[in-house]
């Protein structure tokens, strides 16, 4: 007899308390194991049409029968919403850009990957300790790369919100892309800018301590909205867990890993 891993999966978006829209979107189907978060790019032409698009290419998915095809289908349906973009933003006014972050979990076999464009990031807390799983595609982060801007300093970049990948933004677009093994016990954090802007990392791993996914989802938002939230602000918060199971199965919800079992 095996195990079966099971996803119990927690979201929230809200608009904040300083923007009239709420540009960001968020996909949530602990069925089939995929889980999404979208920011509408904020300054350009619908910000939350963009995010829409990328939510849409990703509630589209179908369960498929083995984690390559699921793989290979969620990064051609990032590709296809960035196609669309493209052509929409082609139809406006010269230099219209119709653009979204997005970062995506998926999960299969006992494996998860994270694909991402933009600075919506993901997490993984383990064994009590958080992990940034994502690395922002950002101005910001590539002046910390290089050494040019210290991690303090960047909290006071006026630049701090340029980014330097998105859907939508280009013809030629590419996703990054993590991938491990998941454990029993894992907590997953998917989130929109709107609360990295506001809650530190070390912050968020205090607050993910002992939480359910429902209390965890509602607490981040809460403490974002107490220090002013000043952008929309979404979060996607899944446990796993594990119990006995002697069947083996295609979709998120199933777990003996084969042994030939790679991204």
């Amino acid at each position: 007899m095996g195990s079966r891993l099971t996803f119990e999966s927690k979201s929230l978006t809200h608009v904040g308390l300083v923007r009239a829209l709420n540009e960001d979107a968020l996909v949530d189907r602990p069925s089939i194991g995929l889980w999404a978060v979208a920011d509408g790019m904020g300054g350009h032409e619908a910000g939350d049409v963009a995010s829409g698009v990328v939510a849409e290419a990703l509630n589209n998915v179908e369960t498929l029968s083995s984690g390559y095809a699921f793989l290979d289908e969620v990064r051609a349906s990032l590709l296809r919403a960035n196609q669309n973009l493209v052509a929409r933003a082609a139809t406006l006014s010269p230099g219209s850009i119709m653009g979204s972050t997005v970062v995506v979990m998926l999960a299969y076999g006992g494996h998860y990957a994270c694909l991402w464009a933009g600075d919506s990031r993901a997490y993984l807390m383990r064994d009590m300790v958080l992990r940034r799983l994502s690395r922002d595609h950002s101005v910001v982060q590539e002046l910390i790369d290089s050494g040019s801007l210290t991690a303090e300093e960047a909290k006071t970049y006026r630049r701090s919100n340029v980014i330097t990948r998105a859907v939508g933004v280009q013809d030629d677009f590419s996703l990054d892309i993590t991938e491990g093994v998941i454990e029993p016990g894992d907590i997953f954090l998917l989130c929109s800018d709107g609360l990295t802007g506001m809650v530190e990392d070390e912050e968020i791993a205090a607050i993910m301590r002992g939480r359910s996914p429902h209390t965890l989802a509602e607490d981040l938002v809460r403490l974002t909205l107490e220090r002013g939230a000043k952008d929309n602000v979404t979060v996607i918060v899944i446990r796993v867990s594990s119990s006995p199971d002697d069947t083996l199965g295609g979709d998120g919800t199933l777990v003996n890993a084969r042994d030939d079992w790679t991204w």
